[in-house]
């Protein structure tokens, strides 16, 4: 792990908030940004680190005293920490669904399975890999609907999404990416790391199953 001062300004945990929104940052950077700095002989990176691994990574119920048994959290940082944990618990009414296999995505997008014209879904995720929003982005026609990525990343980029995942139908009923999915897949990941919105997968879906992209090896 990169230490905050091997981070060039813009990419660290506080500047990274302003600049892209607190829904792009990790979970360590996240709890980086409010414990503020590390120790001596331990980062801040470092320290956060260790605390998203604390309690077997169940952050919201890390108490004051498990807090104060990892190295370089002291009775001020353990009490910022709490008090957020406490403050979310109250406030959050609902728990976001977080992706981390392909059946975390494939019930959102059951519903295209049957159409007969193909449909180009994004998802757009925050940097805990919790869904902001699924959108269809184009209808087309019966085997190809044509996608651009201006348009595939343009609500990505308002919602400040950290990460995507993209899924479309098959009408046809074939699993076998066509020429179109191929070159699509890779314009679209090529831009997302421009934008610096990581492409996850590309998951083709039709009546009789599903293939990732991502496993295929058209994605890196």
């Amino acid at each position: 792990m990169k230490k905050i001062k091997d981070l060039p300004d813009i990419d660290r945990p506080r500047e990274k908030i302003a600049r892209l929104g607190v829904q792009a940052l990790s979970d360590v950077e996240l709890i980086a940004a409010i414990i503020g700095r590390g120790v001596k002989g331990r980062d801040v990176l470092q320290v956060a680190s260790s605390i998203t691994r604390a309690n077997d990574g169940n952050l919201t119920t890390l108490t004051y005293e498990d807090l104060g048994k990892i190295e370089g959290v002291g009775a001020t940082k353990a009490c910022q920490l709490v008090a957020a944990f406490e403050l979310s618990r109250r406030h959050l009414l609902c728990t976001a669904q977080k992706i981390t296999t392909q059946d975390d995505i494939l019930p959102l997008v059951g519903g295209i399975r049957e159409k007969k014209q193909e449909h180009f879904i994004c998802i757009t995720l925050n940097g805990a890999g919790e869904v902001i929003e699924k959108r269809v982005v184009t209808v087309g026609l019966l085997n190809y609907s044509p996608v651009h990525p201006r348009e595939v990343f343009a609500d990505a980029i308002t919602d400040r999404a950290a990460s995507v995942i993209f899924v479309h139908n098959h009408p046809s009923g074939t699993l076998e990416p066509s020429r179109q999915d191929i070159e699509i897949t890779r314009q679209l990941a090529e831009a997302g790391t421009i934008l610096g919105i990581r492409v996850l997968d590309h998951i083709i879906v039709t009546q009789r199953g599903h293939l990732s992209m991502k496993e295929q090896g058209y994605l890196g």
